[in-house]
């Protein structure tokens, strides 16, 4: 796991540790120190901590204008555990609504397991973007199955064609274009 490194092809675009309105505004990781492990497996030391013990974040660009971000993450998604989702609410997201925040793409390839729980934190994130959308790209088939066996599917937008997305190849203003065209047209707007 420790050579799974955060996408960096945006970083001379954003970066979350220079950006004064950003949660992980002043974090600092080392380029050569390891020093965060999932079940004793170290990651890369790019990966940000949300105050989990499984669930690491990079917040790979954020549109202050649009009203947009995408984030990738890496490892175990438990909230029944270590309630991830309200680390990840509280920690990031909540800050990112008060900048103006409304739109959410969460990149989710490096999400090796779901373990859900209560839905209230996503229907609270859900309520707080009500003008906006959060949409999971790039999950696993079997992480998304688990996500709708506690009905997240109300909250976050996921499948079809957004689990096909090759979001690498398109810049970050190309992908939210490109998420939120298909999300109007799952809307019917």
């Amino acid at each position: 796991m420790h050579e799974i490194e955060p996408f960096y092809n945006w970083l001379e675009l954003y970066s979350a540790c220079e950006d004064p309105r950003s949660p992980l505004y002043g974090a600092e990781n080392s380029l050569n120190y390891y020093t965060h492990a999932i079940y004793g497996y170290y990651i890369h030391p790019q990966w940000d901590d949300i105050d989990s013990e499984t669930l690491y974040l990079k917040i790979l660009y954020t549109d202050y204008d649009l009203g947009f971000a995408v984030i990738e993450f890496i490892g175990e998604w438990n909230d029944t555990l270590n309630n991830d989702i309200m680390n990840l609410k509280r920690n990031i997201i909540d800050p990112m609504v008060h900048e103006g925040i409304k739109h959410f793409i969460l990149i989710g390839e490096n999400v090796f397991n779901f373990h859900g729980s209560d839905d209230a934190y996503y229907e609270e994130w859900f309520e707080d973007v009500e003008e906006g959308w959060i949409a999971a790209i790039s999950f696993q088939d079997f992480v998304l199955s688990e996500m709708r066996n506690y009905n997240l599917d109300s909250y976050i937008n996921y499948g079809g064609s957004l689990a096909e997305i090759p979001w690498r190849t398109y810049t970050p203003k190309r992908l939210f274009s490109l998420v939120d065209s298909m999300i109007q047209k799952r809307l019917g707007a």
